[in-house]
């Protein structure tokens, strides 16, 4: 029986669509992984928001349609479609936080509302990061029944140095469309001509501005894991995603920050290997 065909709708999403995610829910206890699947499927859904619609107004009128389907699930009226089903289910055997997802809807209008000009300076793109992933991560550990603000701390810096990490990575996908998340700032000091990016073509000064964000990165890596003695282990799952990061850092640094390298794009072919170790070590 192919992989697909055991899993629920929301699994087969993120198992295509964010198979790093994929990969760490493998690590949580069986009877939460099915909730962090719906979760990371709702994330899927409303961050892929921009790439889905042709206009702003048609963004603003999807991300209604899950600000609806919250309501609907507070009132317990949820919608049967098969991300809001399952994930009324793990509100309200979770109680998940209704803010928290309402912030990640927030953080795609606002995604809508930008031009495709740079972020200004990397406080922007790490402030960006943080609005789009660390609700993200707080909410993974409500379902695994982590309390703390110390690990919820931890949550969130993975969550921004993982957006750091996917951001870089991903400027090829981004040029394609005419977008570019790598900050302003860091591109003029360097010398790097956007449009030459946008070209497809990797100019030095790309280079240098990609390594920036990748040692901000780290930083918050390194932020996240100054509070590991606070973080009880049943955290790692939601938290694995940094050892993911660590692999791609490391391929983009052996790549001289080039984000068009291949080898940048590449998953580690020991990951799962690496996950192992790092789970049964409670480590991230």
């Amino acid at each position: 029986m192919a992989v697909d065909d055991m899993l629920s709708a929301c699994g087969r999403l993120v198992r295509r669509y964010d198979h790093d995610r994929y990969l760490t829910v493998l690590f949580a206890p069986e009877d939460r992984r099915e909730a962090l699947f719906a979760l990371y499927a709702f994330n899927l859904e409303v961050a892929k928001t921009r790439e889905a619609v042709s206009e702003p107004l048609l963004g603003q009128i999807r991300l209604q349609w899950w600000r609806d389907s919250l309501a609907g699930i507070a009132a317990g009226a949820a919608r049967r479609h098969e991300v809001v089903t399952p994930l009324a289910e793990a509100v309200h055997r979770f109680g998940l936080d209704r803010q928290l997802m309402e912030a990640l809807i927030d953080a795609r209008e606002r995604d809508l509302a930008l031009d495709d000009q740079p972020i200004a300076d990397l406080d922007d793109l790490e402030a960006y990061a943080r609005a789009t992933n660390g609700p993200l991560y707080r909410l993974a550990l409500q379902v695994l029944g982590v309390e703390g603000e110390a690990a919820h701390a931890a949550a969130e810096e993975v969550g921004v140095a993982w957006a750091l990490t996917g951001l870089t990575r991903a400027v090829p996908f981004h040029a394609r469309h005419k977008r570019l998340f790598l900050p302003r700032s860091l591109l003029e000091r360097e010398g790097a001509d956007v449009g030459d990016v946008f070209e497809l073509r990797s100019p030095p000064g790309l280079h240098s501005a990609a390594r920036a964000v990748a040692d901000r990165a780290r930083t918050r890596l390194d932020e996240a894991r100054s509070r590991r003695r606070q973080v009880p282990r049943q955290a790692t799952p939601a938290l694995l995603s940094g050892r993911l990061a660590d692999g791609y850092l490391r391929r983009l640094a052996q790549a001289g920050h080039d984000p068009f390298d291949p080898r940048v794009r590449e998953g580690h072919p020991l990951r799962h290997a690496g996950l192992i170790l790092a789970a049964l070590r409670g480590r991230y």
